[in-house]
């Protein structure tokens, strides 16, 4: 989305125009709902933080003042959401149970992907929210260090250092499953 079209709908939205909202949320529902489900395992809380983004949004547009774009704010949303419900909530399934291991089987080339998925997502499950939330945004949605930056009002430096740390210990975590 340009600029000025992302203006114009911000625009619409402080009018009041409720379509105007929900063109807004139709943009980003999917981004916002895939950044928060790397965050949170439990589908239905996800499902609650996105509707609180966007109950967020949906408050905070009149002092959105455009100097940054909208995904950008709107990333910054999603970490303040996330950190705060990571904040009061603790884990209510144990990750190193057996049943959430993933076990040696057959061969097939799907299956093996599927497995490597699985483990994949199940060790970035057990990443801190912070990595999570970075991993899921740099490398499954795209975003670019420069907008994450923005987006969590820190250094570029910090970013990248934080994302590489986050693959590090991803790494270490995948190792260690397959001993």
């Amino acid at each position: 989305m340009d600029s000025a079209s992302e203006r114009e709908l911000v625009e619409r939205c402080r009018a009041g125009d409720d379509d105007s909202f929900r063109e807004l949320v139709d943009r980003y529902k999917d981004l916002v709902f895939a950044l928060i489900a790397r965050t949170v395992q439990d589908r239905s809380r996800a499902e609650d933080l996105a509707q609180d983004v966007f109950l967020r949004i949906h408050r905070g547009l009149p002092y959105f003042r455009g100097e940054a774009r909208l995904s950008t704010w709107i990333y910054r949303i999603v970490a303040n959401v996330c950190a705060q419900d990571h904040g009061q909530r603790r884990p209510t399934v144990a990750l190193d149970d057996e049943a959430t291991r993933v076990h040696p089987a057959a061969r097939d080339r799907q299956f093996a992907d599927l497995e490597l998925r699985d483990r994949l997502e199940k060790a970035v499950a057990r990443l801190p929210a912070n990595y999570r939330l970075l991993v899921a945004a740099h490398y499954l949605e795209g975003v670019q260090y420069e907008d994450l930056a923005e987006a969590l009002q820190v250094p570029l430096g910090t970013i990248k250092t934080q994302l590489y740390r986050a693959k590090q210990q991803l790494r270490r975590l995948l190792e260690t499953e397959l001993r």
